[in-house]
């Protein structure tokens, strides 16, 4: 290793805790985990933070390192001591990365058995120019929309399975948005956006192929969770949910397979609106499987969502919608109908704070009717669901995964797997499944609006990986696929409030209502919204929802 330049500051240093700091300075650009374990304080109360989130406790930050990597090259070119104790120091030091940008770091050393180690540190991270963790491309806008209209003045994240004319579609992987061509026309969805006036902030990543609902991107990394930092964002619409919940856009454009707007709607406290299926059309959207892919928006907001709603649904707003407007708000039942199996498979958190939202809501001068029913064994939704699912999957993408073997992450390969292995036979059995389970649904909506948690808790911590993952999905899931196969308007609401490993987390609450009242539907929920604001004390309403 060629010899170090003494930074500014360091002649300060105790030269035992100046060589554990370079200790540790060696060990993070090499990617030293097992040194990098110990140079951090062992038990429950070290800390570590940075613009993702707060980790607390040795194995957090542990399981942080293992799925981040290293960092860029870098030299530390100024270091502040501050003595707190004879145990205790506080090292302040600013890094300038051979790619250009500075760092800093904050780091509380103490000793311990004799040996210097960090038991809190902070971490700012260079500016970087955009998140590619968010945004496969972005401007300030990247294409402006029109100037007056309902939406005027709104910003809108796509995602990257939308036609823009003079842009590919790279559905998160990478290898596809190179086989890509630049599309010769716009996406009706997009374009209706900007008809009325939102303008194009950027295309947002996806999952790869939309087949997934955590959030994660192998290729790319995962967008943060605007909402609880240092848990997973949702997906597969992740950039558009990210990006939305960090401010960075008004609107989300998504779609909608088995929950990949309602997901990261719940795990982000966002208002997401999966539509009736087929009402927005899908032409110009790259498919994952047709019987169920359904466009649709995110928002921070009621109100925006409505706007969007509005706007889109409408015979102004839209030249392509087939079916326009519907019911109004008031041609919706009063009446929730709560589904007895989703709360059932809630975390117990979960289900506790629903069941308080419940008793709020009834409470309120003029409450709806509150009832509950049975849809049937979640277990034969999500079966019937998946067979189908992946046939289509593999229909759509198989060749090109037969022609670009490791192009995609070891989660998403393995589903493709699963989907290759589906017989005609099985395609056809999972149909008559489904006719059976959509006729039940749509007789239930006819008289109310089913209601029950979005999804079975808050967030994933980032660092859960493999089988922990696998599990929250196929729980979730469960929760998600009776919407998708209704083919019915599903909206998650942001007002549940539950305890979680890194702090209060959001969970929705979905509503399903009947085919074409989505408008409806997004009034009733404001409603709703506006029942709980009247009913909560302010000063009680993270621990009351």
């Amino acid at each position: 290793m060629a010899e170090r330049v003494a930074p500014r500051g360091a002649q300060s240093v105790p030269a035992d805790l100046l060589a554990a700091f370079w200790a540790y300075e060696d060990a993070i650009l090499a990617n030293d985990l097992e040194a990098l374990d110990a140079a951090f304080a062992p038990g429950p109360d070290t800390i570590r933070g940075d613009a993702a989130g707060l980790l607390v406790g040795h194995d957090a930050i542990s399981a942080f390192r293992g799925i981040r990597g290293g960092v860029p090259a870098r030299v530390i070119e100024r270091i502040e001591h501050r003595a707190l104790s004879a145990d205790a120091a506080l090292l302040v030091s600013v890094s300038r990365f051979v790619g250009g940008g500075t760092g800093l770091q904050t780091q509380l050393w103490e000793t311990r058995d004799g040996c210097w180690v960090i038991t809190a540190a902070h971490v700012t991270a260079r500016a970087q120019a955009l998140d590619r963790s968010v945004w496969r491309m972005v401007g300030d806008p990247l294409f402006q929309g029109a100037w007056d209209g309902p939406l005027a003045g709104l910003t809108v994240a796509v995602k990257d399975l939308f036609a823009i004319k003079g842009y590919r579609i790279g559905a998160g992987v990478p290898a596809f948005l190179d086989d890509s061509r630049p599309e010769t026309t716009t996406a009706p969805a997009v374009a209706d956006l900007l008809r009325g006036g939102a303008s194009l902030r950027g295309i947002a990543r996806t999952d790869e192929f939309a087949y997934s609902i955590a959030g994660d991107n192998v290729h790319y990394g995962t967008p943060p969770n605007g909402a609880l930092p240092g848990a997973l964002p949702g997906g597969s619409s992740s950039g558009p949910a990210s990006a939305v919940a960090t401010g960075q856009a008004e609107i989300g454009l998504a779609t909608d397979t088995a929950g990949s707007i309602r997901v990261p709607a719940s795990y982000q406290g966002l208002w997401g609106l999966r539509t009736t299926h087929g009402l927005v059309p899908r032409q110009g959207l790259l498919p994952l499987a047709q019987s169920f892919d359904t466009v649709g928006w995110l928002t921070r907001d009621s109100a925006t969502l409505q706007r969007v709603a509005d706007w889109c649904l409408s015979y102004d707003g839209s030249e392509s919608t087939e079916s326009v407007y519907g019911p109004s708000g008031a041609d919706l039942p009063w009446r929730l109908l709560v589904v007895e199996e989703a709360v059932a498979a809630a975390e117990p958190e979960t289900g506790a704070a629903f069941e308080r939202f419940l008793s709020q809501i009834a409470a309120v001068g003029d409450a709806p009717e509150i009832e509950s029913v049975s849809i049937g064994d979640l277990d034969e939704y999500l079966g019937a669901f998946r067979t189908v699912q992946g046939a289509e999957a593999w229909r759509n993408n198989g060749d090109w995964l037969r022609e670009h073997p490791g192009a995609v992450g070891p989660a998403v390969a393995e589903r493709f797997r699963d989907a290759a292995a589906v017989t005609a036979e099985d395609e056809a059995a999972a149909r008559g499944r489904l006719s059976v389970l959509r006729d039940r649904l749509q007789a239930l909506v006819r008289r109310g609006v089913l209601i029950m948690p979005t999804v079975p808790g808050p967030a994933p911590m980032r660092t859960h990986t493999g089988d922990r993952v696998a599990a929250v999905r196929a729980a979730t899931l469960r929760m998600t696929t009776p919407a998708a196969i209704g083919g019915l308007p599903s909206l998650s609401a942001p007002l549940l409030t539950v305890a979680s490993a890194l702090g209060p987390a959001p969970v929705g609450v979905a509503l399903i209502s009947a085919e074409g009242t989505d408008i409806a539907l997004v009034r009733l929920a404001r409603r709703l919204e506006e029942s709980t604001r009247r009913r909560i004390d302010p000063d009680q309403r993270g621990t009351a929802s």
